[in-house]
């Protein structure tokens, strides 16, 4: 297997990544009205409810952001970041693939793994090329990890 070119990509602002979390929080406040509507139980499970959405908005918030401002590269082997997030040999693992829209999760040894939305619009000619980076990435790890599995 041939590995994918080496890539850079810019990571910026996802809209389509706002708007998902706009979606799923407005779910969530859709069925916290439909609770009070059907249910005039105790006052105070109510506001625990609103309490939990309000920290689910600032979570919503703060997940659209994650990524901002960094331009991933791929070598041929590893991935790196520069910017907001610098990451040296890196793995990345798709965990959401959207086919204009990806969530990435980096993993570094030693480190806490890093989050990414990245989007098309940011780069529209390198897309393709760091979706193969993506795909062939994480197929070579998948290899190795079957190939540790099978030696004794």
């Amino acid at each position: 297997m041939h590995s994918a070119p080496s890539v850079n990509f810019p990571v910026g602002r996802s809209r389509l990544a706002r708007r998902l979390a706009a979606a799923l929080w407005g779910l969530g406040a859709a069925m916290l009205c439909a609770w009070c509507v059907q249910f005039d139980g105790a006052p105070w499970r109510t506001a625990l409810l609103a309490a939990a959405l309000l920290l689910a908005a600032g979570a919503a918030i703060r997940a659209v952001r994650l990524g901002e401002g960094v331009q991933l590269q791929w070598n041929g082997q590893h991935w790196s970041c520069d910017g907001t997030l610098r990451l040296d040999g890196a793995a990345a693992a798709i965990h959401l693939d959207l086919q204009s829209l990806m969530l990435v999760r980096m993993h570094e040894p030693g480190r806490r793994p890093a989050w990414i939305w990245v989007e098309r619009v940011s780069c529209p000619p390198r897309w393709l090329d760091l979706r193969r980076a993506l795909h062939a990435s994480a197929g070579a790890r998948l290899d190795a990890d079957a190939a540790k599995v099978v030696q004794p």
